[in-house]
């Protein structure tokens, strides 16, 4: 809705779009909370949004560096999806290996709430991209935030849905 309203005003003002079809001074800036309840949620239980391209990446396959290429918005922050790739094939670990090195998870997962005191949403993972391979890799500047829904929201979500 936001994005016609915009295009709309654009054209009245005879504005061009930029080269990724957004008009000039769009920035996509959402908090935790609406990346969680509104774009994962809805590309989990629906596909994704119209109007809204967020580019689906294994990012097990490509590099850090390489990731700016591949997003269709974001200037200094790039948004993808990306499904978790399993370590062993019966096991839990997620695999976060690429060729070049590995993202190594910092801290603890924080938790994301609905609003100000509402239910926990999801969980929020900060990962640091390390060159090389553990345990003597080499840190980097690359830091990569890694968002999932609430296991007991993708309950619920997955039983209306039935």
């Amino acid at each position: 809705m936001m994005l016609a309203v915009e295009d709309v005003l654009s054209e009245l003002a005879g504005e061009e779009k930029n080269e990724r079809g957004l008009p000039p001074g769009f920035r996509f800036h959402p908090t935790d909370e609406e990346l969680i309840t509104f774009y994962l949620a809805s590309k989990i239980f629906h596909g994704g949004l119209s109007g809204i391209h967020i580019s689906e990446v294994d990012l097990n396959r490509c590099e850090p560096w390489e990731l700016p290429e591949m997003a269709k918005m974001g200037e200094k922050e790039w948004y993808f999806y990306s499904l978790r790739d399993r370590k062993y094939p019966t096991g839990l670990r997620t695999n976060r290996a690429t060729t070049a090195g590995y993202w190594k998870a910092t801290g603890k997962d924080k938790e994301v709430f609905a609003g100000s005191g509402g239910p926990l949403v999801g969980m929020k993972k900060t990962l640091v991209f390390y060159k090389g391979r553990a345990p003597r890799g080499l840190k980097t500047k690359w830091v990569m935030h890694e968002y999932r829904l609430e296991t007991d929201l993708s309950h619920r979500h997955t039983c209306k849905v039935n």
